[in-house]
């Protein structure tokens, strides 16, 4: 891998087999339902060669995040109590949300966005993100960076 990796975000059923299935080797060495790389490896049906070779260039989005920093931008509609709603999904969550910024909101909508530690996350941020979307008010969700 270069000195400077350049990373993207890509919906995993674009991705070849056998990134799918190094990742699938991973998660089975890190749950214990693999003792070795060898029966990982053997379980998914790739080479421990194409295991090694990718193993530290694929990894599931929820991996990349955990114990970082995400920016978040919210697009809501300006109702009452719709920021106290994300505020307290946050909490519920445990992420800890370092920064909030919004905008003056036009047309019955406001941006809002919101930097947060995902470290003490209690879900995977896709499972988070996706609650975030669902959530009374939210018009979209969305990621805009992470660290």
């Amino acid at each position: 891998m270069s000195k400077n990796p350049k990373f993207y975000i890509v919906e995993a059923s674009a991705l070849p087999e056998i990134f799918l299935k190094v990742a699938q080797a991973r998660e089975l060495i890190q749950t214990g339902e693999a003792k070795t790389v060898n029966e990982a490896t053997h379980i998914v049906g790739i080479s421990r060669s194409a295991f090694y070779k990718y193993r530290d260039m694929v990894l599931p989005f929820e991996n990349m995040m955990n114990g970082r920093v995400i920016t978040l931008q919210l697009l809501l509609h300006d109702t009452p109590g719709q920021l106290s709603l994300i505020l307290n999904l946050f909490a519920q969550r445990q992420a800890n949300i370092l920064t909030i910024n919004s905008i003056v909101p036009t047309n019955g909508c406001a941006v809002v966005t919101i930097s947060a530690e995902t470290i003490g996350l209690n879900v995977p941020l896709e499972e988070f993100l996706r609650e975030m979307r669902e959530t009374r008010g939210v018009i979209k969700a969305d990621i805009l960076a992470g660290s």
